[in-house]
């Protein structure tokens, strides 16, 4: 006589949910924002695919601010240093090669290399703070707590600007050194980070 519990139990092949390395992730958003979710039919795929243009655009750096080089796939350049002050008086002699060293200038520059990245700026809204539209800003990940002086690369629901991040009576401020420009008040409707700090700036002498 057959038994019809041997047709029960135990694993079947393809059957089952099947198994993938997707997790729930859940997070709050602004009542405006959240609303407009709400609003569409198809939520879920807007914010997979928004999701994953934002984290490409991060990965590739900031978009918008010019282009931009790794300071690790920059070749180590040595250059004869002379280790003396250039006064703007009389003329002092630098031809003598044995009063030079040999440096790199690359990690004279980047002393932290594997966070620091070279950025060609397009604009012209730090120029009182000495950054020209052209020039090339050194840029450090690693200190994303910059001072109101130092001149931060913010990022400004999904766009990458280069200012002053200020606080001002307990409210965040992005803060231009151009007085054609703005000051752009950051508020709790905003998406904003704090991408690096500027550690040098280069550029090239003008007539």
């Amino acid at each position: 006589m057959e038994n019809k519990n041997d047709k029960r139990g135990g694993a079947r092949p393809g059957a089952g949910r099947p198994k993938g390395n997707s997790r729930m992730i859940s997070f709050r958003a602004p009542g405006v924002l959240a609303d407009r979710l709400d609003s569409l039919d198809n939520r879920t795929d807007f914010i997979r695919g928004s999701l994953k243009r934002s984290l490409d655009a991060h990965d590739a750096g900031p978009v918008g601010m010019g282009t931009m080089v790794a300071a690790t796939n920059l070749k180590n350049t040595y250059i004869p240093c002379f280790d003396q002050r250039v006064v703007a008086g009389f003329p002092v002699p630098l031809d003598n090669d044995e009063r030079s060293q040999d440096i790199d200038i690359i990690s004279m520059l980047c002393p932290h290399p594997e966070a620091s990245y070279l950025i060609r700026v397009q604009g012209d809204s730090m120029i009182d703070a000495g950054i020209l539209s052209g020039d090339i800003v050194i840029v450090d990940k690693s200190n994303r707590n910059p001072t109101a002086r130092e001149i931060a690369v913010c990022e400004l629901n999904g766009e990458f600007t280069l200012k002053h991040f200020v606080r001002d009576g307990g409210e965040g401020w992005l803060v231009p050194a151009n007085p054609d420009y703005p000051r752009l008040k950051i508020t709790s409707e905003d998406e904003f980070s704090i991408w690096g700090t500027v550690t040098y700036i280069i550029h090239k002498a003008r007539d």
